[in-house]
């Protein structure tokens, strides 16, 4: 069963690349006491994922920023050192956090994963995002499999 709205999302540690290497980064520390916006991937440097899902937000990140978000979460089932290089590719900045669920963790917690083994890739997160209000879903928008609408910024922007 997958989280839903009203749901609180649950405790996790993620990775995130700091000045002196990958950093624990638990849920708690993510969203407590904020309003997070929360995109998931299937995979960094991804075709979809590359041209239009993270560079939507990061479009929107003032907008978002604007309607009450705190921050912006880039969520990959991938290594923080893929994640950072991702960012910089994207040029990223400060202006996201890039998240990394190295082994699927959260997203299986979330029952959110999918089986992507016939593309080569393993268990990895279904596309989707979400807007998450002191730790718990208010909005969740999960694409159909090889979609991609419900989950851009544009979507989430017009939910707030």
């Amino acid at each position: 069963m997958s989280i839903k709205p009203g749901d609180a999302v649950p405790e996790a540690t993620l990775t995130v690349m700091g000045e002196k290497g990958p950093q624990p980064a638990s849920t708690a520390d993510l969203f407590k006491g904020k309003t997070v916006a929360l995109f998931a991937v299937p995979g960094a440097f991804t075709p979809t994922c590359s041209a239009k899902h993270l560079p939507g937000f990061l479009e929107h990140a003032d907008d978002l920023k604007a309607k009450g978000v705190d921050s912006i979460v880039c969520l990959s089932v991938n290594d923080a050192f893929v994640m950072n290089a991702w960012g910089k590719d994207q040029n990223v900045g400060g202006r996201l956090v890039m998240a990394a669920d190295g082994s699927a963790d959260f997203t299986k917690k979330l029952g959110l994963e999918m089986d992507a083994s016939k593309f080569g890739m393993g268990t990895r997160s279904q596309r989707y995002s979400m807007l998450v209000k002191d730790g718990v879903v208010e909005k969740l928008n999960v694409e159909e499999p090889g979609a991609f609408a419900v989950s851009s910024a544009e979507h989430l922007l017009g939910q707030l």
